[in-house]
């Protein structure tokens, strides 16, 4: 799993944070199959102190761990966006939101039809 989160450098993987998403997120898994995706809004994240962001960005990467689903997860704090792919499961996507926002609950799902929700 691959988790670019930019709130620190301990927890960037190198990737430089200008890179358009649709270069770096996978669209199918290591077997070809199709992965699905989701997008969470954190609003203000940005303007929040480092150690709030820092907290924000741990929560969120223990809450992926988790889940064996997830192969890729973004933190963009420019846009303060949170994209997820992973691959489908019937409600994987809102046990993820669910599991992220008891972390960090100003996250909000931004939702459209997906027949995995």
């Amino acid at each position: 799993m691959k988790i670019r989160l930019y709130a620190s450098s301990s927890l960037t993987n190198g990737a430089t944070p200008g890179t358009p998403l649709w270069q770096l997120a996978p669209t199918r898994d290591s077997n070809g199959r199709m992965l699905t995706d989701f997008m969470m809004l954190i609003p203000r994240l940005r303007s929040r102190s480092a150690a709030e962001i820092e907290r924000a960005s741990r929560d969120i990467q223990a809450v992926l761990a988790l889940h064996k689903e997830v192969v890729f997860a973004d933190l963009n704090l420019r846009l303060n966006v949170l994209w997820v792919s992973l691959r489908p499961r019937q409600g994987a996507i809102a046990e993820l939101a669910a599991a992220i926002r008891l972390r960090v609950p100003e996250a909000v799902l931004v939702a459209h039809p997906n027949p995995y929700l």
